[in-house]
């Protein structure tokens, strides 16, 4: 197959920050201890509910439905009949007994054999709820009180990009989107870019489109100023896609599905995804996308009714869910993947009349996979909270959404404390996450956290204090320190190790600006100088 007939380019560009760093074998540093497992191979599946889904009509708080009824009278999950909520457990204390939206069968059974953990009243403090900005603040690390973490790059791009910065650039992108046309902030980083794989669906022969790039020829101009640096990166990142596409397609024609999947766009796009799991595509972090949450009217069909616009969506998350853990654990891949769903918001506690719910706070969040400890962490929200003089909100966070995520990147994928604080920190308590980490999340058999975090068994890997950017690049790279000096020695050399450039520069504005433009196009490796230190970063020039 040739590439192209795998790779389509969408005349909008939708191309976002990754980092293409080769994912090796993550544990080689690992190897010398017995005792560690081989996690080289774990990855991330996040699925992004797209518009805010409605917490409380997915799980109902069983022990308060007196409560819940009168705040939702005409679209409550019912107690009886054909659609009444699904019992989750019935082993699990009063403040925890959850009635499932009938749609969940799915998850019904994925928690039943120990693959899924609830995650109650999920948010950050200072909710915003704007679509657009509290879910930059989730893909940024931030919350509602600061932008500290970074404004204009996201959490997954900067764990990436320091997680595996001695891993040399390879041909696959190490973070992957599927679902959008849209750019996720997410995936930005301070260095290394990437490219982001929108998939729209499956075609008859068995593959899938692919949009991304600008297409046509790139502009042969392009101005010195904020807007020709975005337009630099976006066309120098497209160029890049031919270099992943044969990569992507190679993974795609090598995997496999196992188990069917239902006629859906999300359980398409988690098709895909362990389609190139079984393939051994490299990507550590894929990210799918459902959306139509935003449930203002006709959340439900009718007064009393479960079904309608929600139960739909929610019928298309589960039977995906379901249908995707299911195809991994056939083919022997369940080991190495966590998933799990976030959404920027919830929805306020009382309904609004049009048989739907407006913006609100808090919103629950399935974590699932194999290495899952099955359960249930928190409390259902109280409901008390919710009253006229607050516009029915539930503002009460029992888990703050980096919680989760610090405690997989480091229990599940070995990050080291220093990686985490980079990624995000608390600023709001002053506090790392790596203290505030979620216990009992994962199988102890599939928990890193003791003794087998990179630093503790590699305590030579330091963070780099260069930053070496656009990468890949055109013409022109910039070398920035971290921290303020006057000048930077560096060497540049080729793919062969021959020495091209060797000099000192002064930096100006903080930068040195190197023209490469008479250099041909391929791998380059700088050595930079500080001191009695070298660090090594490697480029490509397109």
């Amino acid at each position: 197959m040739k590439r192209r007939n795998f790779i389509k380019l969408s005349a909008s560009a939708s191309v976002v920050a990754l980092t293409p760093f080769q994912l090796q074998a993550a544990l080689k540093s690992f190897m010398p201890y017995a005792e560690c497992p081989d996690i080289s191979n774990r990855k991330l599946v996040l699925i992004n509910l797209a518009g805010a889904n409605d917490g409380l009509n997915t799980i109902v708080p069983l022990n308060q439905y007196d409560i819940y009824s009168n705040l939702r009278p005409t679209i409550k999950v019912p107690i009886s009949g054909a659609n009444k909520y699904i019992n989750l457990d019935s082993t699990l204390p009063d403040n925890q007994q959850i009635g499932l939206n009938p749609a969940l069968t799915g998850l019904k059974s994925l928690y039943d054999k120990s693959w899924l953990r609830i995650m109650q009243s999920v948010g950050y403090p200072s909710q915003n709820k704007s679509h657009f900005k509290s879910t930059d603040l989730y893909l940024t690390g931030n919350d509602g009180n600061s932008l500290l973490n970074g404004d204009d790059t996201g959490w997954i791009g900067r764990f990436m990009e320091l997680y595996y910065s001695d891993l040399i650039v390879e041909t696959y992108p190490i973070a992957v989107e599927i679902g959008s046309n849209k750019t996720s902030l997410g995936f930005h980083a301070e260095e290394a870019h990437g490219l982001s794989l929108n998939i729209s669906g499956q075609d008859p022969a068995g593959f899938y489109s692919v949009l991304s790039g600008l297409g046509g020829a790139p502009p042969l101009n392009i101005p010195d100023s904020d807007y020709g640096k975005q337009l630099e990166y976006i066309t120098n990142t497209d160029s890049l896609s031919n270099t992943y596409a044969a990569s992507i397609s190679n993974a795609f024609n090598s995997g496999k599905n196992d188990v069917s999947y239902p006629d859906s766009d999300l359980s398409n796009q988690l098709k895909t995804v362990a389609r190139l799991i079984s393939g051994d595509l490299g990507t550590k972090v894929y990210m799918v996308r459902i959306s139509g949450f935003d449930t203002h009217n006709a959340q439900v069909q009718g007064v009393g009714e479960a079904l309608g616009k929600h139960h739909s969506l929610l019928t298309d998350l589960s039977g995906s869910m379901e249908a995707f853990m299911n195809d991994l654990v056939s083919q022997n891949l369940a080991d190495d993947v966590v998933g799990l769903t976030f959404s920027e918001f919830g929805r306020k506690a009382a309904e609004n009349g049009n048989l739907g719910t407006d913006h609100g706070e808090i919103a629950p969040m399935f974590v699932f996979g194999k290495p899952v400890a099955g359960g249930v962490s928190g409390t259902n929200p109280d409901l008390t909270e919710a009253t006229s003089s607050n516009n029915y909100q539930i503002q009460t966070v029992q888990y703050d959404y980096r919680q989760t995520f610090a405690t997989l990147l480091q229990n599940y994928l070995g990050a080291d404390d220093t990686i985490i604080d980079a990624t995000f920190f608390n600023h709001t308590l002053n506090e790392s996450f790596v203290n505030l980490k979620i216990e009992d999340l994962l199988k102890s058999a599939f928990d890193i956290s003791k003794g087998c975090i990179a630093s503790t068994i590699d305590p030579t890997k330091e963070n780099k204090n260069w930053l070496v950017y656009p990468n890949p690049f055109k013409d022109n790279v910039h070398i920035s320190g971290i921290h303020v000096v006057e000048t930077v020695s560096y060497k540049i050399y080729n793919a062969s190790g021959i020495l091209l450039v060797d000099r000192t520069d002064t930096l100006i504005d903080g930068k040195v600006t190197i023209n490469l433009f008479n250099y041909s196009s391929g791998i380059y490796f700088f050595e930079i100088l500080s001191g009695s230190k070298k660090e090594v970063h490697k480029v490509i020039k397109i």
